[in-house]
């Protein structure tokens, strides 16, 4: 198995786009978005992409295909995510299930009040109440590490 770490060119991002076809349909932007990626014998198995919104930066699109999940593919994505653009606050919307996950990367839950408004509207759907939504406002502070 050839395993390869590393953050795709824009030229590329259509490969991370058929990965998100199977979660909920995203596309990317060259313009303000950097995608990290784990590739498995050439195949793209795991996704974290970094968006530049105008009140900070979000980490989304962590996803691993179904087929390679369990092997830590999605850790090593955001980890590389993390090394990159890290030295800047970065901001997520984790699902539920997934606190203590992120915070095992040195994310912290933080009230929805504090999110920059521009990540704060892409779930505007929730009418303030993101836990219905079964997402959870989280934060990571640069120069925070992984535990």
């Amino acid at each position: 198995m050839k395993k390869e770490v590393r953050e795709l060119e824009h030229g590329e991002f259509p490969l991370a786009e058929e990965v998100w076809t199977r979660y909920r349909g995203q596309k990317a932007d060259a313009t303000r978005e950097r995608i990290f990626a784990v590739f498995v014998d050439g195949v793209l198995a795991a996704t974290a992409r970094c968006t530049l919104h105008s009140g900070g930066l979000e980490m989304d699109c962590v996803f691993t295909l179904d087929e390679y999940r369990g092997s830590g593919y999605a850790k090593e994505a955001v980890q590389m995510l993390l090394d990159e653009c890290g030295s800047e606050t970065i901001y997520i919307h984790s699902t539920l299930p997934l606190i203590g996950f992120y915070e095992r990367l040195g994310f912290e839950p933080i009230p929805e009040s504090r999110l920059p408004t521009s990540i704060r509207e892409r779930f505007i759907f929730c009418f303030g109440e993101m836990a219905g939504c079964n997402v959870a406002p989280m934060m990571r502070n640069p120069g925070d590490r992984a535990q």
